[in-house]
Protein backbone atom coordinates (compact mmCIF):
# COMPACT_ATOMS: atom_id res chain seq x y z
CA UNK A 1 0.00 0.00 0.00
CA UNK A 2 1.40 3.40 -0.97
CA UNK A 3 0.67 5.81 1.86
CA UNK A 4 -0.68 9.15 0.67
CA UNK A 5 0.70 11.73 3.06
CA UNK A 6 -1.72 14.24 4.56
CA UNK A 7 0.33 17.09 6.05
CA UNK A 8 -2.69 18.36 7.97
CA UNK A 9 -3.40 15.01 9.65
CA UNK A 10 -1.44 15.60 12.86
CA UNK A 11 -3.14 18.91 13.63
CA UNK A 12 -6.56 17.48 12.78
CA UNK A 13 -6.05 14.53 15.13
CA UNK A 14 -5.02 16.82 17.98
CA UNK A 15 -8.22 18.80 17.49
CA UNK A 16 -10.30 15.71 18.33
CA UNK A 17 -9.24 14.46 21.77
CA UNK A 18 -12.75 13.04 22.18
CA UNK A 19 -11.77 10.38 19.61
CA UNK A 20 -8.00 10.02 19.96
CA UNK A 21 -6.50 9.73 23.41
CA UNK A 22 -3.71 12.30 23.25
CA UNK A 23 -1.46 10.56 25.79
CA UNK A 24 -2.56 6.92 26.14
CA UNK A 25 0.27 6.24 28.60
CA UNK A 26 -1.75 8.30 31.09
CA UNK A 27 -4.70 5.94 30.69
CA UNK A 28 -2.76 2.69 31.14
CA UNK A 29 -4.74 0.41 33.43
CA UNK A 30 -7.72 2.79 33.38
CA UNK A 31 -9.43 2.27 30.03
CA UNK A 32 -12.68 1.09 31.58
CA UNK A 33 -12.75 4.25 33.68
CA UNK A 34 -12.24 6.33 30.54
CA UNK A 35 -15.17 4.56 28.86
CA UNK A 36 -17.19 4.85 32.06
CA UNK A 37 -18.19 1.19 32.27
CA UNK A 38 -16.94 -2.34 32.99
CA UNK A 39 -17.50 -3.68 29.48
CA UNK A 40 -14.88 -5.81 27.70
CA UNK A 41 -12.03 -3.99 25.95
CA UNK A 42 -11.22 -5.08 22.39
CA UNK A 43 -8.23 -3.62 20.55
CA UNK A 44 -7.47 -3.69 16.81
CA UNK A 45 -3.75 -3.49 16.05
CA UNK A 46 -3.30 -1.50 12.87
CA UNK A 47 -6.83 -0.26 12.45
CA UNK A 48 -6.15 1.20 8.99
CA UNK A 49 -9.02 3.23 7.58
CA UNK A 50 -11.32 2.07 10.33
CA UNK A 51 -14.02 0.12 8.49
CA UNK A 52 -13.73 -2.97 10.71
CA UNK A 53 -13.69 -1.23 14.07
CA UNK A 54 -16.41 1.19 12.97
CA UNK A 55 -18.79 -1.62 12.07
CA UNK A 56 -17.82 -3.69 15.12
CA UNK A 57 -18.62 -0.80 17.45
CA UNK A 58 -22.04 -0.48 15.81
CA UNK A 59 -22.76 -4.20 16.03
CA UNK A 60 -21.56 -4.61 19.63
CA UNK A 61 -22.46 -1.50 21.66
CA UNK A 62 -21.67 -3.30 24.94
CA UNK A 63 -17.98 -3.68 24.04
CA UNK A 64 -15.35 -0.93 24.25
CA UNK A 65 -13.30 -0.77 21.02
CA UNK A 66 -9.88 0.82 20.60
CA UNK A 67 -8.21 1.17 17.21
CA UNK A 68 -4.43 1.55 17.21
CA UNK A 69 -2.75 3.01 14.12
CA UNK A 70 0.78 4.40 13.75
CA UNK A 71 0.24 6.39 10.54
CA UNK A 72 -1.53 9.71 11.07
CA UNK A 73 -2.56 9.96 7.42
CA UNK A 74 -4.40 6.64 7.72
CA UNK A 75 -5.83 7.22 11.18
CA UNK A 76 -7.72 10.36 10.17
CA UNK A 77 -9.84 8.33 7.73
CA UNK A 78 -10.98 6.03 10.52
CA UNK A 79 -11.77 8.99 12.72
CA UNK A 80 -13.76 10.73 10.00
CA UNK A 81 -15.98 7.66 9.68
CA UNK A 82 -17.51 8.27 13.08
CA UNK A 83 -16.99 11.99 13.57
CA UNK A 84 -20.61 12.91 12.86
CA UNK A 85 -22.12 9.85 14.52
CA UNK A 86 -20.60 9.97 17.95
CA UNK A 87 -20.37 6.60 19.68
CA UNK A 88 -19.16 6.31 23.24
CA UNK A 89 -17.73 2.80 22.81
CA UNK A 90 -14.89 3.64 20.40
CA UNK A 91 -11.56 5.44 20.78
CA UNK A 92 -8.32 5.58 18.80
CA UNK A 93 -4.63 5.55 19.68
CA UNK A 94 -1.97 7.05 17.44
CA UNK A 95 0.85 4.69 18.27
CA UNK A 96 2.98 1.68 17.40
CA UNK A 97 2.31 -1.90 18.51
CA UNK A 98 5.87 -2.00 19.85
CA UNK A 99 4.68 0.40 22.58
CA UNK A 100 1.69 -1.72 23.57
CA UNK A 101 2.79 -2.00 27.19
CA UNK A 102 2.91 1.79 27.45
CA UNK A 103 -0.77 1.95 26.52
CA UNK A 104 -2.36 -1.00 28.34
CA UNK A 105 -1.95 -2.50 31.76
CA UNK A 106 -1.45 -6.14 32.58
CA UNK A 107 -4.58 -8.24 31.88
CA UNK A 108 -6.50 -5.13 30.74
CA UNK A 109 -7.50 -6.27 27.25
CA UNK A 110 -10.13 -8.92 26.47
CA UNK A 111 -9.42 -9.41 22.77
CA UNK A 112 -6.88 -8.37 20.16
CA UNK A 113 -7.60 -8.19 16.44
CA UNK A 114 -4.69 -8.61 14.04
CA UNK A 115 -6.18 -8.01 10.60
CA UNK A 116 -4.34 -7.98 7.26
CA UNK A 117 -1.05 -6.77 8.64
CA UNK A 118 2.07 -6.42 6.51
CA UNK A 119 3.36 -9.99 5.88
CA UNK A 120 7.01 -8.92 5.69
CA UNK A 121 7.77 -11.88 3.40
CA UNK A 122 11.58 -11.68 3.48
CA UNK A 123 13.21 -13.87 6.11
CA UNK A 124 15.40 -11.01 7.34
CA UNK A 125 12.22 -9.09 8.23
CA UNK A 126 10.69 -11.90 10.32
CA UNK A 127 10.95 -9.88 13.54
CA UNK A 128 8.58 -7.27 12.10
CA UNK A 129 5.70 -9.71 11.66
CA UNK A 130 3.02 -9.08 14.26
CA UNK A 131 2.92 -12.78 15.16
CA UNK A 132 6.65 -13.00 15.86
CA UNK A 133 7.54 -14.15 19.38
CA UNK A 134 8.48 -10.64 20.52
CA UNK A 135 4.96 -9.42 19.78
CA UNK A 136 3.35 -12.49 21.32
CA UNK A 137 5.22 -11.60 24.53
CA UNK A 138 3.50 -8.22 24.53
CA UNK A 139 0.07 -9.68 23.79
CA UNK A 140 0.37 -12.19 26.60
CA UNK A 141 1.00 -9.41 29.11
CA UNK A 142 -1.97 -7.21 28.17
CA UNK A 143 -4.56 -9.94 27.53
CA UNK A 144 -6.67 -11.24 30.38
CA UNK A 145 -6.26 -14.91 31.24
CA UNK A 146 -7.38 -17.18 28.38
CA UNK A 147 -8.72 -14.28 26.37
CA UNK A 148 -7.91 -14.36 22.71
CA UNK A 149 -6.41 -13.02 19.52
CA UNK A 150 -8.40 -13.04 16.27
CA UNK A 151 -6.31 -12.89 13.11
CA UNK A 152 -7.30 -12.56 9.44
CA UNK A 153 -5.04 -12.36 6.40
CA UNK A 154 -5.00 -13.03 2.68
CA UNK A 155 -1.34 -14.10 2.84
CA UNK A 156 -0.92 -17.86 3.07
CA UNK A 157 2.76 -17.68 3.99
CA UNK A 158 2.10 -15.30 6.89
CA UNK A 159 -0.80 -17.45 8.03
CA UNK A 160 1.30 -20.63 8.07
CA UNK A 161 4.09 -18.78 9.84
CA UNK A 162 1.61 -17.50 12.46
CA UNK A 163 0.23 -20.97 13.11
CA UNK A 164 3.73 -22.26 13.75
CA UNK A 165 4.87 -19.24 15.78
CA UNK A 166 1.83 -19.33 18.05
CA UNK A 167 2.02 -23.10 18.49
CA UNK A 168 5.69 -22.95 19.45
CA UNK A 169 4.92 -20.23 21.94
CA UNK A 170 2.43 -22.55 23.64
CA UNK A 171 -0.78 -20.87 22.52
CA UNK A 172 -3.96 -22.82 21.95
CA UNK A 173 -5.36 -22.48 18.42
CA UNK A 174 -9.02 -22.81 17.53
CA UNK A 175 -11.53 -22.01 14.78
CA UNK A 176 -8.90 -22.16 12.04
CA UNK A 177 -10.25 -21.40 8.58
CA UNK A 178 -8.41 -21.70 5.26
CA UNK A 179 -11.29 -20.12 3.34
CA UNK A 180 -13.30 -17.92 5.68
CA UNK A 181 -16.02 -16.88 3.25
CA UNK A 182 -16.85 -20.47 2.38
CA UNK A 183 -16.66 -21.70 5.96
CA UNK A 184 -20.22 -20.88 7.00
CA UNK A 185 -19.07 -18.44 9.66
CA UNK A 186 -21.83 -16.01 10.57
CA UNK A 187 -21.61 -12.33 11.49
CA UNK A 188 -18.19 -11.81 9.94
CA UNK A 189 -17.37 -8.13 9.56
CA UNK A 190 -14.94 -7.33 6.77
CA UNK A 191 -12.03 -4.93 6.69
CA UNK A 192 -11.29 -2.79 3.62
CA UNK A 193 -8.63 -5.22 2.45
CA UNK A 194 -10.82 -8.21 3.12
CA UNK A 195 -13.59 -6.92 0.90
CA UNK A 196 -11.10 -6.17 -1.86
CA UNK A 197 -9.56 -9.65 -1.76
CA UNK A 198 -12.93 -11.36 -1.40
CA UNK A 199 -14.23 -9.62 -4.51
CA UNK A 200 -11.20 -10.93 -6.39
CA UNK A 201 -12.02 -14.46 -5.28
CA UNK A 202 -8.96 -14.83 -3.04
CA UNK A 203 -9.33 -17.04 0.07
CA UNK A 204 -9.20 -15.37 3.46
CA UNK A 205 -7.37 -17.16 6.25
CA UNK A 206 -8.52 -16.81 9.85
CA UNK A 207 -7.62 -18.14 13.27
CA UNK A 208 -8.29 -17.60 16.94
CA UNK A 209 -5.66 -18.24 19.60
CA UNK A 210 -5.27 -17.79 23.33
CA UNK A 211 -2.64 -18.18 26.01
CA UNK A 212 -3.59 -21.02 28.38
CA UNK A 213 -3.73 -20.13 32.05
CA UNK A 214 -0.63 -22.10 32.92
CA UNK A 215 3.14 -21.79 32.73
CA UNK A 216 4.33 -21.43 29.15
CA UNK A 217 6.10 -24.36 27.58
CA UNK A 218 9.76 -23.67 26.85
Amino acid sequence: MRLRRKPWAGDWIRQHPELVVSDPSQVTGGWRELFGNDNPVHVELGTGKGKFIDEMSRAYPDINFIGMEKYESVLVTGMQRILHERRENIRFIHGDVLNLLDFFGENEVDRLFVNFTDPWPKKRHEKRRLTYKMFLDLYEKVLRNEHDIHMKTDNQVLFEYSLESMSRYGMVLKNISLDLHNSGMEHNIMTEYERKFYQKGQPIYRLEAFFPNEEKAE
